[in-house]
């Protein structure tokens, strides 16, 4: 479980979060939604410790994110994130071989080469394995840099909008696969997302924000009403429910 209580957050003056407090309950698919600046991205960098907290206290099982070993974290979480800044001159191979560092150290294993195997095969990269990140496609590098996160071994996988570059087949088969990872080996996985029927159509959970606060939380259900998505978004848009699941046509 992640616990979240009473953060706030204030980069160069300005403030970003607002006594933010959440309970991101073990083995679920939760989504990190609302307008661009609502600080999700933020919020998502305070717990893998990109940014030192400020104020309140975030716990990963039980572990503060502030006084617990980096290696003993990096063995608890991993963070993709939007801004990776990696050379475009490594192999996809070498790529995801990364995030077996906290384990190996940089001196791989045979059991690390099936990790690196296994992420390649997981997320459809097996074939493109020798190729360098910039001889790839962005939605194909976009995949491999959520593999080198899978690939690290975690139980939880924070995702900062994995979907960028991606066209609609390997979205909707990106979701898939965490939600696979969700159902069959028990990660966690928490993930901003822009397209709110991604998060209706795949999420256990939804963390709805704005304002650099959390407005709603809850399944789809509770939160992607009509004014629950006005409170967040400014305008109303209409909810569909299409058999067991729920569509909203128009949002941007």
């Amino acid at each position: 479980m992640i616990a979240i209580d009473g953060v706030s957050l204030t980069l160069q003056g300005t403030p970003i979060l607002h006594d933010v407090s959440a309970t991101l309950p073990k083995g679920e698919l939760i989504a990190l939604i609302g307008p661009n600046g609502a600080g999700k991205s933020s919020l998502l960098s305070l717990v893998a410790r990109l940014i030192p907290l400020q104020s309140g206290r975030i716990t990963v099982d039980g572990l503060p994110v502030d006084r617990t070993p980096g290696r003993r974290l990096a063995r608890t979480l991993t963070i993709m994130r939007q801004d990776t800044g990696l050379a475009a001159r490594l192999t996809v191979r070498e790529l995801v071989g990364f995030g077996r560092f906290p384990h190996s150290r940089g001196r791989l294993t045979d059991e690390d080469r099936r990790h690196i195997a296994a992420a390649l095969a997981e997320f459809d990269l097996t074939e493109l394995a020798g190729r360098t990140l910039d001889a790839l496609s962005g939605g194909q590098r976009q995949r491999a840099f959520v593999a080198m996160a899978f690939c690290q071994g975690t139980d939880y996988l924070l995702l900062d909008e994995p979907l960028n570059n991606l066209d609609m087949m390997y979205g909707r088969q990106m979701m898939r696969i965490l939600r696979h990872l969700v159902d069959r080996q028990g990660r966690t996985v928490v993930i901003v997302l822009h397209d709110i029927n991604y998060a209706a159509a795949y999420a256990d959970r939804i963390v709805a924000m704005k304002d650099g606060r959390i407005i709603a939380s809850g399944p789809p259900d509770a939160v992607l009403t009509t004014d629950g998505l006005e409170a967040m978004y400014g305008y109303r848009m209409p909810v569909h429910r299409i058999g067991d699941r729920l569509f909203i046509p128009h949002h941007d």
